[in-house]
Formats: C-alpha cells, structure tokens, sequence
C-alpha cells in the first residue's frame, strides 16, 4: 500500500511509528549518565501523544513529494519541543497539572527540578537534531531557515509568549480578538512551524505555496484550541486523560465562556473552512491534511 491509499488514521499511526523510531534514536539511552534525567526525557516524550505535529510534517511533505524518511528531522524537533513545553506548563509555577496524557506529570512522577531540567533538555535537543540529521531533506540555507523557525515559534514571539498571555489573562476577561491573539502564539505557533518547517525541505519551494501552508496551518492551530476548550467542558477525566474543567476552575478565558458552545463550534467549522479553501492549490496529495483539519475539530481527547 502506498502512502497515497493511506487513509488519514493509517497515516497518523504510520508517522507515530516512524517518529518514534527517530526518537528512540535520537534520546539518550535511560543507562547513560545522568541516568535519572534521560530516564524522565524518555517517560515524558514516550507517554502516549497523538503526535500531531509530527503527523503535520509527514502529511506537508506528502504533499510537496518529499519523503516521510528525509523530514525525521523536522518531526523529531517539533515533537521535542511540544513535549519541553508540556513539561514546562504542567508545573505547579504554571498550570499545576497531576495528570499528562493519563499518567502522572514528570514533575509528579520524578520531581519538580527533574522536570525543569528535562525541559530543558528536551528544547536544546531539538535544535541538535536538525543540526546534525544528516539525511534531512533541504539545503543548508533551508535548513539555517529551518532553525530559525523553530526559534522563533518556540521563543517570546511564539509558544512562550503564548504562555505569558495565558498566565496573565487568568480571572481577566478578554475580547474574542485577544484570546485568538494568545493561541495563536501558545498553540498555533508551533503547529503553524510543523508545516512550514516541512515545505522549507522542498526544492524550489513556491513563495505562494508557503504562503497558502502557513494559512492552513494558521486555522487548525486555532481550530485545535477551540476543540480543547470545548472538551475541557463537555468531555471527563478518563477520556482526556488530564484534569476536566482546569481551565474553568482556574477561571482562565476559553473560547466557550466568550462564545458559548454553540458559537465556539461554529468558530472551529469556520477555521476548518478556511484551511480547506487553503489547500485549493493542491489536489488529492493534500488530502491527508484536509482530513487532519475534520479530525481535529472531531477528536474526543
């Protein structure tokens, strides 16, 4: 079977396959000092993730002919740094979270220093990986761009910042412009890079075509928050595998308290319209995000 007879679901499971394979390759070994930090950076990336992103920068290059071997570089980075950040927002200076993915939290399962650290060591290594991947698809300047995007997204202008906004904006209430304004940033930014980061691999890579990914991308980057908030009200502990309803109990602005869960439903349909009509260019080789946009807005965790 071919990549193009993948059906979405298939594709996700073959990227988490393929992903952490790279991974596994990429981690220090638990045995190799200091053993209890490489311990927890293997816990903390290997603890179930759907692995989005990593899907995102398989399915891109799926649709720009690029093979899923020559970007485990770029999936491997991004799925780093999502799982630094997640450490990193779980801690009690942050969002105080026991559960991840129905386990208990690094900090919960080592210690609170352990889970800085792994943090730490988790975002650095990211960087590593498309530095030193040498059957990385891309040029040197692409790959220096590369680089660059994943700074950025993940930095004071992207993810972190994004987190910033989301501290601050506890017990405030804020416009429906401004809570897209922090996931943008917390959420989008690094979901946004996971396709661009993929179409920089492509050689002679259309300006429009960039333009045209990083718009899809843009829409399910928030289209992907409104479907969390949505289940943070709707769904339960078991089936999210993290605490339901933290986000209203903390008393943080979602896009239901703004919007109502009518309106915020309708808000995620209205972003998967728009990162479809994105896609126009292409034809069935960018079927696999289409369908990645329905599953987002559909997904019950």
């Amino acid at each position: 079977m071919t990549q193009t007879d993948l059906s979405q679901k298939q594709f996700m499971a073959h990227s988490r396959q393929q992903v952490d394979a790279a991974l596994e390759h990429w981690l220090p070994a638990i045995n190799m000092r200091p053993q209890r930090l490489h311990e927890a950076m293997r816990y903390t990336v290997f603890n179930g993730g759907k692995r989005v992103r990593p899907f995102l920068v398989y399915a891109t290059g799926h649709a720009l002919g690029i093979s899923m071997a020559a970007l485990d570089g770029a999936a491997c980075a991004v799925e780093l740094i999502h799982a630094y950040s997640l450490v990193h927002d779980d801690l009690p200076a942050m969002d105080d979270d026991d559960l991840r993915r129905g386990k208990p939290t690094c900090h919960i399962a080592f210690d609170e220093a352990t889970a800085i650290l792994v943090g730490d060591a988790l975002q650095t290594l990211a960087f590593q990986v498309i530095i030193q991947d040498s059957t990385l698809a891309g040029s040197v300047k692409s790959k220096l761009r590369m680089l660059e995007m994943l700074a950025y997204a993940s930095g004071s202008q992207g993810m972190v910042g994004g987190q910033a906004m989301d501290l601050d904006a506890v017990g405030k209430q804020l416009s429906v412009q401004e809570l897209e304004t922090m996931h943008l940033h917390k959420t989008g930014a690094l979901i946004r890079c996971s396709v661009c980061i993929a179409a920089l691999a492509a050689p002679n890579l259309n300006p429009k075509t960039l333009e045209n990914l990083d718009c899809y991308a843009q829409s399910i980057g928030l289209s992907f928050q409104i479907q969390d908030d949505i289940l943070d009200e709707e769904s339960n502990t078991e089936v999210l595998g993290k605490t339901q309803g933290k986000d209203r109990d903390n008393n943080k602005p979602t896009y239901p308290s703004l919007l109502g869960m009518e309106g915020a439903r309708q808000k995620a349909t209205q972003c998967h319209a728009e990162a479809v009509d994105a896609l126009n260019q292409f034809g069935n080789e960018a079927n696999l995000l289409r369908e990645l946009s329905r599953y987002i807005i559909e997904r019950k965790n």
